[in-house]
């Protein structure tokens, strides 16, 4: 077992698929702009800041920073309902946040989706009990990169 006594984690990716629940969300938002666009063009959304992704991916349609607050917007009104349910916990996940908790680590998790989200989907995945403490970003934006996330962790 690790000689560590704090672990973090990161959510998506990492200790589940989310990938159905994003790319049905970003299609969503999309789809107010008149763009449709399939799943599998939508991976490149998993991981990076929606903001960025936004504004970067779809720069012919002209996403400055009010299109894409607009699309997050409506990304998290599909995501905050239905989104963060499509959700599916990894293989093994739960035995070793098990082992973890066994070995007496404290268990912490690191993300960038906000807490209002995460919170919820470790609930709904019953992951919840395995951690100790919940670093997130909020829906405002106030830890919006990954850095910030791990110095408010640690």
């Amino acid at each position: 077992m690790l000689n560590k006594s704090v672990i973090l984690f990161d959510l998506d990716g990492t200790l589940t698929d989310n990938s159905e629940g994003i790319i049905k969300s970003v299609q969503y938002a999309l789809s107010f702009f008149g763009i449709d666009e399939k799943a599998e063009d939508l991976k490149k959304f998993i991981g990076p800041p929606l903001k960025d992704s936004f504004m970067q991916f779809y720069n012919k349609y002209n996403f400055n920073e009010e299109k894409a607050e607009k699309a997050i917007s409506l990304y998290r009104e599909r995501f905050s309902k239905k989104g963060l349910y499509e959700n599916t916990v990894y293989d093994g996940v739960f035995e070793l946040l098990e082992r973890l908790k066994n070995n007496n680590k404290t268990i912490a998790l690191a993300t960038s989706k906000p807490i209002e989200f995460s919170s919820k989907i470790l609930e709904y995945l019953k992951l919840d009990k395995y951690f100790d403490f919940l670093a997130a970003d909020t829906l405002k934006g106030e830890r919006d990169t990954k850095a910030k996330v791990i110095e408010y962790a640690i």
